[in-house]
C-alpha cells in the first residue's frame, strides 16, 4: 500500500509555479517531438516539411482533447458556459473569473483531433498522409504515458478500491483505503507499446506509409484503455447509469471505434492510400 500525496508543484522560479501534470504534458510533446524528427530523417522526408508539424500536432492535441471532454463528459454545463470551452478560466456566482488551467482533457478527442490536424498538415505540406499519422503513431505512446503520469501526479482519474492492503492511498482525496492506481497502469502499457512498435519498425520499415503503426498504435492502446477501464472509476456520475445499461462507460465506449480503425490498419486497408516512396 503505498499513501499518495505529491506536491502539485515540480518548481517554482519566483512567483511561476511549474505544475507536475503541465511539466510532463510538455516532456510527453518534447520526447515524441524528437523521436519524429529522428523517424523523418531517416525517411528522408525534407526539413522543411517536419518544422510546421509540432504547431500542427500540439493544437490538434489539445483543442481536441479540450472540445472532447467538455461535449463528451459534461456537455450540459460547458454548451452553457462556451466561453470555458477555449479558455483556462472559470467563472464564479458573482460572475468574477478564476485561472484553473484546462481542467479537463479527453484522449479520444485528442486522438480525434490530432488525425484531423494531420489531415490539414499533409494538405499545407503535400507529406503522404498515411506515412504521416504512421510516423506519429510511433511516438505517440510516450506522449501518452506522460500524460497518464501527469494524472497521477494530480491525483486524478484514480481507480477503484482494491478491498485489499494493495493500492495507492489518495491522501489528497481525503481518503484512507487503497485504491487500483489506473494512470499508473496505463502509463506503463504505454511505455511498453513504445518499445514494441519501436522494434516492429526497426524489423519491418517497408511497412511504413501502409497504415500498420497507426493501426497497431490504436489497436493497443484503445483495446488496453477497454480493459483498463474496469479497474477505473467513472469520471462522471452520469455514466453509472450508462454502465447499468449497456456495460460499458463513455471512455469504453468510445473506445471501439478506435479499436475499429486500429483493426483496419492492421488488416492493411489503409495501404492503397500509402505510398511506397520518399514523400
Amino acid at each position: 500500500m503505498i499513501v499518495w500525496n505529491p506536491d502539485l508543484i515540480a518548481f517554482s522560479i519566483g512567483p511561476i509555479a511549474l505544475r507536475w501534470y503541465s511539466l510532463l504534458w510538455c516532456v510527453g510533446l518534447a520526447l515524441a517531438y524528437v523521436i519524429v524528427y529522428k523517424l523523418y530523417k531517416q525517411q528522408q522526408i525534407p526539413e522543411e516539411k517536419f518544422d510546421p508539424l509540432f504547431i500542427y500536432c500540439f493544437l490538434g492535441i489539445l483543442v481536441g482533447a479540450r472540445l472532447g471532454h467538455c461535449l463528451l463528459y459534461e456537455p450540459e454545463y460547458f454548451l452553457a458556459h462556451p466561453v470555458e470551452m477555449f479558455l483556462p478560466i472559470r467563472f464564479d456566482e458573482a460572475g468574477d473569473w478564476h485561472f484553473t488551467g484546462y481542467a479537463g482533457l479527453a484522449s479520444h478527442g485528442g486522438t480525434a483531433g490530432i488525425i484531423l490536424a494531420l489531415w490539414l498538415y499533409v494538405k499545407r505540406t503535400g507529406v503522404n498522409f498515411i506515412r504521416v499519422i504512421d510516423t506519429i503513431a510511433i511516438a505517440t505512446p510516450t506522449t501518452a504515458c506522460c500524460i497518464r503520469l501527469g494524472n497521477l501526479m494530480n491525483s486524478e482519474i484514480v481507480g477503484k478500491y482494491t478491498n485489499s492492503d494493495y493500492g495507492f492511498v489518495f491522501e489528497r482525496l481525503g481518503e484512507t483505503m487503497p485504491r487500483h492506481p489506473g494512470q499508473l497502469y496505463e502509463a506503463i502499457a504505454y511505455f511498453i507499446f513504445f518499445f514494441i512498435g519501436l522494434w516492429l519498425y526497426k524489423k519491418y520499415p517497408q511497412k511504413m506509409g501502409s497504415g500498420f503503426f497507426f493501426g497497431f498504435c490504436l489497436t493497443s492502446i484503445f483495446t488496453f484503455r477497454l480493459f483498463v477501464e474496469m479497474f477505473k472509476e467513472v469520471q462522471e456520475p452520469w455514466e453509472l447509469q450508462m454502465v447499468d445499461a449497456i456495460g460499458l462507460n463513455q471512455g469504453q465506449l468510445l473506445s471501439i471505434p478506435f479499436i475499429i480503425l486500429g483493426v483496419l490498419g492492421l488488416c492493411g486497408v489503409y495501404k492503397r492510400f500509402g505510398d511506397s516512396k520518399q514523400a
